[in-house]
């Protein structure tokens, strides 16, 4: 039988608590997670594609089904690229619903195949968003209860993923 692999897509910039209880959770459904980390040069983000990866990696070391990608490219077709039609994405509050659903149509309307699974973040981390943890960082303010612990030391803007 066919593993059943989702896809999880997201900038993060950086990965937040929310962020990691999503996969968590979807580990715990699928055989397997990859998480595909979009290089979104038009969102212009706080961190390199490449700090962003190994700040997943780093957030992500205990679990044992995830698998960290970049891209580029259509969503659909990196689900191609990996052979799964799986796409799950968290939902906070009724305006990233709306957002979602009409990525999630489009999404269909490219390959009729795909499926987006919805997970909503445990409580404590429903208001968590990167957006948040960036204006925080920006100002000097302490993200630590927003984001894993394994990634703090990175967080600095001009700290190198080499730094660890």
């Amino acid at each position: 039988m066919k593993e059943k692999i989702a896809l999880y897509p997201g900038t993060f910039d950086p990965i937040t608590n929310g962020h990691l209880d999503i996969i968590e959770r979807a580990g715990k459904i699928f055989d397997g997670v990859i998480v595909a980390v979009a290089e979104s040069s038009a969102k212009k983000p706080m961190f390199s594609l490449q700090k962003r990866k190994k700040l997943i990696e780093l957030a992500t070391v205990h679990c044992k089904n995830i698998k960290i990608v970049s891209f580029d490219n259509l969503l659909v077709d990196l689900a191609k690229e990996v052979d799964t039609n799986i796409i799950v994405r968290g939902l906070r509050a009724v305006s990233d619903f709306e957002y979602e659903l009409q990525m999630g149509y489009a999404n269909a309307s490219l390959d009729p195949n795909i499926e987006t699974i919805y997970l909503m973040p445990n409580l404590p981390n429903a208001f968590i968003s990167s957006s948040v943890v960036r204006t925080i960082l920006n100002h000097g303010g302490d993200v630590s209860h927003l984001v894993p612990k394994a990634i703090l030391p990175l967080l600095d803007k001009d700290s190198d993923v080499l730094d660890i």
